[in-house]
């Protein structure tokens, strides 16, 4: 008999959740899920988030036009 028969298998499948997570539920909340997911996307591609300067600018524009600096207290630097 093998040692490791009747063992239970301590390995998990990952769950496939379609319900938004903490993090996903903030970020749409701020109006501007598009414009990070491009952000976040460019980074992920080009790894120099000074390659990114046009999305970072657009999800900087939305983040204003939606007043999340008042709601957050974020100021430009």
């Amino acid at each position: 008999m093998a040692q490791d028969q009747g063992k239970l298998s301590s390995v998990t499948e990952p769950v496939d959740d379609d319900e938004p997570d903490e993090w996903d539920k903030r970020i749409f909340s701020t109006g501007c899920a598009d414009e990070n997911m491009k952000m976040t996307d460019c980074y992920f591609e080009k790894k120099d988030w000074r390659a990114c300067a046009a999305e970072m600018e657009a999800f900087k524009q939305c983040w204003k036009r939606h007043g999340n600096d008042e709601r957050t207290s974020s100021k430009d630097a």
